[in-house]
C-alpha cells in the first residue's frame, strides 16, 4: 500500500494518518519528521536543508525529494508507505512520480479528505491549550475541565487559521486535477467520527 494523504488543516488528516499506517504495518512519512532526522543525525542533506531553514528559505524541492528516495530505501518501508502532506505541488507530485517509477512502486492512491471550510475554521478556532498539560481541547467537541488553565494559541486564531486554508487550497488548487486524471485520486468525506471517515478510506482504497 502506497499512499499520499491531502487535506487542508483542522481535517482530521493527522489522525487517520496514524490510523492508516498502523492498519497496514506502514511508516508514515512527513517531510517534518524527515528534516528533524536529517538535522539530529547531521546528514549532508541536514546540514544543507538547515542552510536554507535558518535563512528563511523554503527548503527546495529537490533536496525534499532526495530525503524521501533515502526514507523510501529504509526497510520499514519495503511493503508500503503513506505519505502525510507531500506532495502539495504539481511539480513535486511530478518528482515523486518519477523517484517512484525508477523504483518501480508506483502509488496505489492519492486520498483527499474533503471537510466544508467553515467546519475547518470552526474546529480549529475553538481549540484550546491547557498551559498546564499541554493537552488540547475543543470547546465544542471535546470540552476541558472546569480547573484547566486553556490558552488560545496563535495558530489557532480565525484570521490565522483563514490565512493557513487560503495557502492550502492554492497551493494544492492544480495538485488534485493531477492526481485525478492519472486515476490515484479518491476524495473522502471529513465530516463524521474518527472511525466513520476511517471506514470510508478503506472503502475507498478497496474501489
Amino acid at each position: 500500500m502506497r499512499l499520499v494523504l491531502l487535506g487542508p488543516p483542522a481535517s482530521g488528516k493527522g489522525t487517520q494518518a496514524v490510523g492508516l499506517a498502523e492498519a497496514h504495518g506502514i511508516p508514515k512519512i512527513s517531510t517534518g519528521d524527515m528534516l528533524r532526522a536529517h538535522k539530529a543525525q547531521g546528514t549532508e542533506l541536514g546540514r544543507r536543508a538547515a542552510e536554507y531553514m535558518s535563512a528563511g528559505k523554503l527548503v527546495p524541492d529537490e533536496l525534499v525529494i532526495a530525503m524521501v528516495d533515502e526514507r523510501l530505501g529504509q526497510p520499514d518501508a519495503a511493503t508500503g508507505f503513506l505519505l502525510d502532506g507531500f506532495p502539495r505541488t504539481v511539480p513535486q507530485a511530478e518528482a515523486l512520480a518519477a523517484l517512484l517509477e525508477r523504483r518501480g512502486t508506483p502509488l496505489t492512491a492519492a486520498l483527499q479528505i474533503d471537510v466544508p471550510r467553515e467546519l475547518l475554521v470552526e474546529r480549529a478556532t475553538l481549540r484550546r491549550t491547557d498551559k498546564r498539560t499541554g493537552r488540547i481541547y475543543h470547546l465544542k467537541y471535546s470540552p476541558p475541565p472546569p480547573d484547566a488553565e486553556l490558552e488560545h494559541r496563535a495558530d489557532d486564531q480565525e484570521a490565522t487559521v483563514v490565512r493557513r486554508l487560503d495557502e492550502y487550497d492554492a497551493l494544492t488548487a492544480a495538485l488534485l486535477p493531477y492526481y485525478q486524471a492519472k486515476g490515484l485520486l479518491r476524495r473522502v468525506e471529513g465530516v463524521g467520527s474518527p472511525a466513520e471517515i476511517a471506514e470510508r478510506i478503506r472503502s475507498a482504497i478497496a474501489g
